[in-house]
């Protein structure tokens, strides 16, 4: 949850920076409400996602085996001669080395309790705001004026709004400031900017110890008040000297609550500054691409890989694995007797034979098993002692349980500074069989910083010194317990890695290869690729992976050769299988004479769904030989023939396609065109269309210049003078 936690925080903090860089001061506002409320939702929901493995930079954690999931074991004689070889130890300084790891696992929990404690104080900051706002709203009178509810308070408390309700006292404002003020609240309730502020607060219960949440949460109300203030003075009635005067006007001592939008007077220079900046270029607009790539860096940066060793043979040694955590030093145990082994079933409810952890022992470990009659019995381990009472008839038996944790063994794991060990840890080392001599061969073989649930995933799954040497016989020196994990519990051994460096793959690192033997592949599947690298050399691992990953074979490649694509490489085959590009697709697009579509152009088409009916339905139109370029950006734009005809119905009966993208980039209809008309301009060119609407000019800023005195005949100019004022 921490981890998560300050996840949210590192991107909210980077989105910020990003905004208040390129962003804060371009005057594109509703965009920006946009991209501030985007981010926000993109910086709780992008530390969930798993990014491939292939485009992670931070070091591949993958490990197959939960550290809550244990797989049973058997005291076989190979565990018992891991067990007691290296049985002598360095006495540390037990004291001290525990003291140390205790203040840390305190400092740690003394963390995460002062976090909920912040979340839970802001969370009530925030009901109580709710409640103060809904008892002002029906404990106040109230003037309805339409969906607005005005209500009037008293005293010298600043105007603010809330959902559908503005906050003023009356008796402060003369006419044309009171009237100002309703204008300007009125256009947050409209465009319900309450929300963006609430979404922004419940943020901060969360992110109540990030600065930058706290920033972001100013910046959100900053753009807010800019988008208010640039629409009310751009309607006819309300003149910008006045308004801005009007600002100045509403002051008060007494500010209003946070969930509010409000005249915050400490955004007054800042606004009346905005609004007289320049309005922005539409070719400024390059900057909000950045986010994208930002995101994409800090997915990379932050997000777990994807954990490939989680296949087919991790999840079915996962369904042996049994769950000893939960499992209480004391209860009722059952168990059944088959072939040599015994299964014990632990809970902590007589009569509850269903919901219980379990493990399997062997026969010899028990020589005097009770039968017929009550009696002890009991299995002794480094960890401790397992006491029995109870009795077998048959093959099964049922009694209680208590475990007798090893005192000396408990202080010898405290002194290795693996953490805190409490009698449930030397319970789990019991069922697992943790020994003094298995610690200290992993720290013989160079393991210095052990944890607890290292030794215990590392036991589990009897990864011995032999097993160990074997990886760095191999050359892979530098292995992590995890990776040691992995690699054991898909069974990766110096055979296989043998067999995968003989099919080419001399450099291959421990964690492709644990992907390799996560997603089954051999040597017969890298014989078996596609000969298709584009370089005439060995393929990447991480192209084997992701090709596997589709099942991308040398018949799917081999199905296009047929077309006449040869040169296809192993990244344009993974596309073209993750959006479903298949010979038949191809073919349909062939038959009506596109013959040389590259590959490229193939995976754009069928990602954006585009089929021979949409090509037609352009022939239809008298369109023919549409360039697939133009199909692409068509398709992207969602540019039909209806669009196209609804120009032609107005009088441009020579619109090219190249036409159709351009307008409809810019969002321009037959509509926006004829409204020139009340201005004097008929038939307006296409070139000149898209240029007036990038440009922003409207009918209404025609006449407010014509009224001015710029009275042209000609509209290019009146694209030269906006051009002019924007600079």
């Amino acid at each position: 949850m921490i981890p998560y936690i300050l996840n949210v925080g590192l991107i909210l903090t980077a989105c910020v920076c990003f905004y208040k860089l390129l962003l804060k001061k371009e005057t594109f506002y509703k965009v920006n409400r946009y991209v501030l409320m985007l981010c926000l939702l993109i910086a709780f929901s992008l530390p969930l996602i798993h990014v491939p493995q292939q485009f992670s930079l931070r070091k591949n954690e993958t490990s197959a085996i939960s550290t809550n999931h244990i797989v049973p074991v058997k005291n076989s004689e190979s565990d018992k001669n891991i067990n007691t070889n290296n049985t002598t130890s360095v006495q540390p300084n037990t004291e001290t080395k525990s003291s140390n790891s205790f203040s840390f696992n305190q400092l740690l929990q003394w963390a995460v309790w002062l976090y909920w404690f912040g979340v839970i104080v802001f969370a009530l900051n925030f009901l109580l705001q709710i409640i103060i706002l809904l008892y002002r709203v029906y404990s106040n009178p109230v003037i309805k004026d339409g969906k607005f509810r005005i209500v009037e308070v008293k005293g010298d408390k600043a105007p603010c709004s809330f959902g559908n309700n503005i906050f003023i006292n009356p008796e402060k404002y003369e006419w044309d400031v009171y009237n100002q003020i309703l204008q300007h609240e009125k256009v947050h309730i409209q465009q319900k900017h309450s929300l963006d502020i609430l979404f922004a607060e419940l943020v901060l219960i969360f992110q109540w110890f990030n600065p930058f949440a706290w920033l972001y949460r100013k910046e959100v109300e900053s753009n807010l008040e800019f988008l208010t203030d640039d629409q009310l003075v751009q309607k006819e009635e309300v003149e910008k000297s006045n308004y801005q005067l009007s600002l100045l006007k509403v002051s008060a001592p007494h500010f209003p609550l946070s969930l509010t939008t409000n005249y915050n007077q400490s955004l007054l220079k800042k606004r009346i500054t905005m609004m007289n900046t320049k309005k922005s270029s539409i070719h400024t607009a390059w900057k909000y691409f950045f986010l994208l790539p930002l995101l994409v860096v800090l997915a990379s940066l932050l997000n777990e890989p994807i954990v490939k060793a989680q296949d087919n043979k991790t999840a079915s040694a996962d369904k042996k694995t049994e769950h000893y955590n939960d499992i209480k030093t004391e209860g009722y145990w059952f168990a059944t007797i088959k072939d040599n082994e015994i299964r014990f079933r632990f809970t902590q409810d007589e009569s509850d034979h269903d919901n219980y952890n379990g493990s399997e022992f062997s026969l010899s470990d028990f020589p005097n098993l009770p039968r017929g009659t009550n009696g002890d019995f009991k299995l002794t381990r480094e960890s401790g002692t397992m006491n029995f009472n109870g009795k077998f008839d048959g093959n099964q038996g049922m009694g209680r349980y208590k475990f007798e944790p090893n005192k000396d063994f408990k202080d010898y794991m405290s002194a290795q500074n693996i953490g805190k060990i409490d009698d449930e840890d030397l319970m789990t080392f019991f069922f697992v069989n943790v020994t003094k001599g298995y610690f200290q061969m992993l720290k013989d073989e160079g393991f210095n910083d052990i944890g607890k649930d290292n030794v215990v995933a590392l036991c589990a799954l009897k990864v011995d010194k032999t097993f160990i040497d074997e990886i760095k016989t191999n050359g892979y020196n530098d292995v992590s317990m995890e990776n040691l994990t992995a690699l054991k519990a898909l069974n990766v051994n110096g055979a296989y890695i043998k067999e995968i460096r003989d099919a080419g793959y001399k450099d291959i690192s421990l964690e492709q290869l644990i992907s390799f033997k996560a997603q089954g592949i051999d040597k017969d599947y890298l014989n078996k690729l596609p000969k298709t690298t584009g370089k005439g050399g060995t393929m990447s691992a991480d192209n084997v992976v992701s090709l596997k990953a589709l099942n991308v074979d040398a018949a799917y490649a081999n199905s296009f050769k047929t077309l006449g694509y040869d040169d296809i490489d192993a990244e344009q085959l993974v596309s073209m299988k993750a959006v479903g590009v298949t010979p038949e697709y191809v073919k349909e697009f062939q038959t009506l004479g596109y013959k040389n579509i590259s590959s490229e152009n193939l995976v754009a088409m069928k990602a954006q769904n585009i089929t021979p009916q949409f090509i037609k339905s352009f022939e239809d139109a008298g369109y023919k030989d549409v360039d697939i370029d133009n199909l692409i950006s068509l398709k992207a734009l969602g540019v039909q023939p209806d669009y196209i005809k609804s120009f032609k119905d107005a009088g441009y009966n020579d619109i090219s396609l190249d036409n159709a993208v351009a307008l409809k980039s810019q969002n321009i209809t037959p509509e926006f065109l004829n409204s020139f008309a009340s201005v004097g301009y008929k038939n307006i060119s296409l070139d000149n269309a898209v240029a007036i609407k990038a440009m922003g000019i409207t009918p209404e800023w025609i006449k407010d210049m014509k009224a001015k005195g710029f009275n042209y005949s000609d509209i290019n100019k009146y694209i030269t003078l906006k051009s002019l004022s924007e600079k």
